[in-house]
């Protein structure tokens, strides 16, 4: 199965999102927010799952309902993409260092949503980006992605390079957590025999 396309309309967005968890890290994503489409690349590329993401979003409101939706369609694109979660390694990390950033991310797909988020930005805009909406975004991507995220910012000076390296280190964590575990033999990860 390990790959799904599936479409969410609102009165705020409408958005088409596939993804492909055994790709090579091939991104198509225009949601309209042009720095978002570079981080959504990162995470594209860095995890070496294939996403596509159509959006067209109120952004004569501002850009959060669209980074938000997009982060909701993921997580569950995700979702439906792992299926029963057999034989994947379930848990990733990663220390990532950018330039002057380091950010630290560990995750365990556990269908248990929960954000630990000890991020701050020195800067409330990267360009004309709320930084912000990076929380947001990774929010709506553990909420509906049943995913329990921390993410920790070690040190940073740049807020771009510190946007970048979270996502960057999210999607080195995902590659690691997505992977098939050969030696699990396809079985689901948990000592309760479902995640």
């Amino acid at each position: 199965m390990r790959q799904v396309t599936l479409a969410r309309k609102t009165a705020e967005t409408d958005i088409t999102v596939s993804v492909n968890l055994d790709g090579t890290g091939a991104c198509a994503c225009h949601t309209g927010v042009g720095f978002f489409d570079h981080m959504l690349d990162q995470l594209a590329r860095h995890s070496l799952i294939d996403i596509e993401v159509k959006a067209t979003g109120d952004l004569h409101i501002d850009d959060h309902h669209t980074v938000e939706d997009c982060g909701i369609a993921l997580g569950q694109a995700l979702v439906q993409a792992l299926g029963d979660k057999r034989g994947i390694r379930r848990y990733g990390a990663c220390h990532l260092a950018m330039d002057d950033a380091l950010l630290r991310c560990a995750l365990d797909l556990s269908g248990r949503p929960y954000l630990v988020w000890n991020v701050d930005f020195p800067a409330q805009k990267i360009g004309t980006f709320d930084t912000e909406l990076v929380r947001e975004f990774f929010q709506a991507l553990s909420t509906h992605g049943g995913i329990t995220l921390h993410l920790e910012r070690l040190h940073g000076i740049n807020a771009h390079h510190i946007a970048e390296a979270t996502f960057k280190a999210v999607a080195r964590a995902l590659r690691e957590a997505v992977e098939p575990d050969p030696r699990r033999a396809g079985a689901i990860p948990s000592t309760k025999g479902a995640l």
